[in-house]
């Protein structure tokens, strides 16, 4: 495989990475994280039904193992394949004791299944960059070794999506869901910055490099403060629904505040680096992609504050905060007293 190629296909993987994010933060503003109560399939199903009557007992009917039924608001799983008599006959089912979730929404389903659906291409996506990478072990062994990371990262996301919903959405679990996507878009920049020619790479003074690391270091904070908000915006919604968004930030912790404000601190210290590189003649046009991000960023923020959550609002702001973090580690790997080939 060609070095373009190659670099072609790792652009592929971290577009999909990022659709998954922004699919999953979709997910999270319309409240369909519950949409497939089971894992991997859904209702049981490898396609999801479309109506409720799917889901209702019916006798004279063939079931397969695994296939999940609503009956008196509880969620029953067949043991091993039958066909139903008359009546219904409770020792062929089992409980579903995961959790007590079983309320069936067809668009909170679909929008659940299609996340899963990008999960699962993203997923293909990295084995496909893992062989590609393996082709290329002669060239470049570290290829293979960081291809596979990003195809563990993936494994380990899948298994974690699968606690996520066995747990009902549990804040905490959301937030390491979150954390482990950043991780694996860092393990795909670091491919990424390893197929690029010797040349781009800045060798900075180390001042320099010092404060695009605490740039960095800013916008990781900043996005841990996010997923505490984000978390206490979810049991808002819980409280008053989907339809009252102007409530949704009602009686906020201290940590939004905080969370609003250093944006601002973000803002300014990435503005003088890119001040600082460009009065030493050490242009970076990355630098206009993350002041883009903080821009937009901050605007994205202030619309749901002062706007109830605009539609999309939310995972804008979210995969702006993943573009953010992937275009400071980007700079970050450029400098050559950090970037060793082999």
């Amino acid at each position: 495989m060609t070095n373009h190629n190659y670099k072609r296909l790792v652009l592929i993987n971290l577009v999909l990475v990022f659709l998954v994010i922004a699919a999953g933060a979709f997910v999270r503003m319309t409240g369909s994280g519950m949409g497939c109560p089971d894992w991997p399939k859904c209702f049981g199903y490898l396609i999801p039904p479309t109506e409720r009557a799917q889901l209702e007992w019916k006798p004279q009917h063939q079931y397969k193992e695994g296939q999940v039924i609503i009956i008196n608001e509880s969620l029953r799983v067949v043991k091993k394949d039958f066909n139903s008599n008359d009546t219904f006959d409770e020792t062929q089912w089992a409980p579903y004791t995961k959790h007590d979730y079983s309320v069936f929404n067809v668009y909170h389903t679909w929008i659940e299944f299609i996340n899963r659906l990008l999960g699962a291409l993203a997923g293909l996506a990295t084995l496909g960059l893992l062989l590609a990478s393996g082709l290329r072990w002669k060239q470049s062994k570290s290829l293979f070794m960081w291809s596979f990371l990003v195809v563990l990262g993936m494994g380990f996301q899948a298994w974690l999506g699968k606690t996520v919903v066995d747990s009902n959405l549990l804040p905490v679990k959301i937030t390491i869901h979150m954390a482990m996507a950043l991780l694996i878009v860092a393990f795909l920049i670091v491919l990424w910055d390893r197929v690029q020619p010797e040349e781009t790479s800045k060798n900075l003074q180390k001042r320099f490099v010092g404060l695009t690391f605490l740039a960095l270091l800013l916008s990781l904070i900043q996005i841990a403060m996010g997923t505490q908000v984000r978390q206490f915006v979810d049991t808002q919604m819980h409280q008053w629904n989907l339809l009252q968004p102007e409530k949704w930030l009602l009686n906020s912790p201290l940590v939004f505040y905080i969370h609003r404000s250093f944006s601002l601190l973000i803002l300014g210290v990435n503005g003088f680096l890119g001040w600082q590189l460009w009065k030493n003649k050490m242009h970076n046009p990355t630098l206009y992609w993350i002041i883009g991000c903080i821009g937009l960023e901050m605007i994205t923020g202030a619309s749901m504050y002062y706007f109830d959550f605009p539609i999309a609002s939310q995972p804008i702001h979210l995969v702006l905060a993943a573009l953010l973090f992937a275009t400071q580690f980007y700079i970050l790997l450029q400098q050559k007293p950090l970037k060793v080939r082999k």
